[in-house]
């Protein structure tokens, strides 16, 4: 159990990010829904954790902007350590490389993997002097296997993959775990209209999307005491894709 710890999940206000959030919040921890676009659904997420008894808080920043993620989370770290880190945000801008957009390109590259040193490196020392810390990294099956049109969010999810690995090396002494979850097709806003029902069938050995809170649930071991062996990571929870 994660009693009297605090959580923080990035990009809490999507489908994935919020069933994260509650999961947590229901394994006894203070959770902080980040959102940025998105804040009324990082409040509809706070709501529902509250309604069933759990610790939540709402809060909204760009974690592209290195100055407004510090200012943030030194704020947050005036309470105390947060020693639990869901790097869960992350956007699509699909194209095919050879009509890509530079903007493209760097836009989803920013926030997955210029937010995960923005949201993460302020946390590792509180981490380190508690001397227990988990970090999860919500990946895709795309980094695994690559993905047409999506050359951009593959590189910046595949890129996670060597971060997380890294900094586990340098944290486990630490007693600080840093791992990586790398869905496949889950059911929820982002997916939906992208998969009919035979694409999955083809493309899924399983036969069906993944639900959010399978996801979720596999995060919420890697964030426990259980987990603490497990280290640099890279766990698919795809079906049977890869």
């Amino acid at each position: 159990m994660n009693r009297n710890r605090r959580a923080l999940v990035t990009g809490g206000s999507g489908d994935i990010g919020g069933a994260i959030a509650q999961a947590l919040a229901a394994d006894g921890c203070e959770v902080f829904v980040h959102a940025n676009a998105q804040f009324a659904r990082a409040e509809a997420v706070v709501e529902s954790i509250r309604a069933n008894g759990g610790t939540a808080h709402a809060l909204s920043f760009d974690l592209v902007d290195g100055a407004a993620t510090r200012a943030a989370l030194d704020d947050l770290l005036e309470g105390g350590p947060i020693p639990i880190l869901v790097h869960n945000a992350g956007v699509h801008d699909d194209a095919p490389l050879a009509g890509m957009r530079e903007e493209q390109w760097r836009r989803v590259i920013d926030v997955s993997l210029h937010g995960f040193f923005h949201a993460s490196q302020p946390l590792l020392l509180p981490m380190a002097r508690l001397r227990w810390g988990r970090i999860v990294c919500v990946s895709s099956v795309a980094a695994v296997l690559g993905n047409r049109g999506q050359v951009n969010y593959a590189a910046a999810k595949s890129a996670l993959h060597g971060a997380a690995k890294s900094l586990a090396r340098e944290m486990a002494s630490r007693g600080i775990t840093v791992n990586v979850v790398a869905p496949g097709v889950i059911a929820g806003r982002m997916s939906e209209g992208a998969f009919g029902e035979a694409e999955i069938k083809a493309l899924v050995p399983a036969g069906r999307a993944g639900t959010p809170e399978e996801v979720a649930a596999l995060v919420r071991f890697l964030c426990s005491e259980e987990a603490a062996y497990v280290n640099g990571q890279v766990i698919g929870i795809n079906g049977g894709m890869a």
